[in-house]
């Protein structure tokens, strides 16, 4: 058991397991974005590390069917940051805040020798999606086209530039796919630590195994951070999910088959580095 599922498994309660907890009809969600484990600040600048920060926060709402309201941001500031980058990140942080009509309520700043941004997002739904219905017998698809991230990171590690459109600096979130699917679907997660790993948390969650439909390469597979959509869905609502993907232009792959008989998961390694 790796340390992070060691910790949840030691605190485990009954609002922990999905991207975000929910308590009634508001969701509560918290990622932490820091250098040296999500990012290196040679390779990225001051604007790229706040809009990915938010985003990969924003994504569990979307990932939820939840809209989020308000938000409340701890930064983690080195001692040698100057002011002039603080305020490019305060500005970035409140302009997107506008932009998603997100009200900052507050945090904290620390000291620290690494730059690190903890954001807690708080939103509404009438019907979250979360990951403890599977169901045997249902389908799993991810939406868009995986890989990428994996693939530019490799090129950052080589010390080489990536565009700046990279899925790495600019995840692409499918919110209008996720509204608008999300009553003809069983269960759902953005895929932050990989298809592999997260497909394997899926199944386990719900005592379930997969039976493989398509190969997914590892170069696929193992790519984290893309924050697109896995999705579970029963094979009678088929039609109307590829109709709703059609018409919100969200590419999805159906790669496998729910079942209740047991079968080997896919391998699983950590995707920080």
């Amino acid at each position: 058991m790796d340390l992070e599922s060691y910790w949840i498994d030691k605190i485990k309660t009954p609002y922990i397991g999905d991207d975000g907890a929910i308590v009634e009809e508001t969701i509560y969600a918290m990622d932490a974005f820091w250098e040296g484990t999500h990012f290196k600040k040679e390779w990225m600048s001051i604007e790229q590390v706040a809009y990915k920060a938010f985003i990969v926060n924003l994504s569990d709402m979307i990932a939820m069917n939840a809209t989020a309201k308000y938000m409340l941001v701890t930064v983690a500031f080195p001692k040698n940051i100057k002011k002039k980058v603080v305020k490019r990140l305060s500005q970035e942080l409140s302009k997107l805040a506008k932009e998603h009509k997100i009200d900052i309520l507050g945090g904290d700043t620390i000291g620290s020798d690494k730059l690190g941004i903890v954001i807690t997002m708080i939103g509404e739904s009438k019907n979250p999606l979360s990951r403890d219905k599977l169901n045997n017998g249902d389908l799993l698809a991810y939406t868009g086209d995986l890989g990428s991230v994996k693939q530019d990171l490799e090129l950052l590690f080589d010390g080489e530039r990536i565009p700046d459109n990279s899925k790495f600096y600019r995840p692409i979130l499918r919110e209008d796919f996720i509204r608008a699917v999300t009553p003809w679907l069983s269960a759902g997660m953005d895929i932050s630590d990989g298809l592999y790993c997260d497909t394997n948390k899926l199944l386990k969650i719900n005592n379930l195994y997969m039976q493989e439909l398509k190969i997914i390469p590892s170069n696929i597979g193992e790519s984290g951070e893309e924050y697109e959509m896995l999705i579970a869905f029963n094979p009678k609502n088929l039609n109307r999910v590829k109709k709703i993907a059609q018409l919100t232009n969200t590419p999805i792959t159906i790669f496998g088959r729910v079942i209740n008989k047991e079968s080997e998961l896919y391998p699983c390694g950590s995707q920080h580095f």
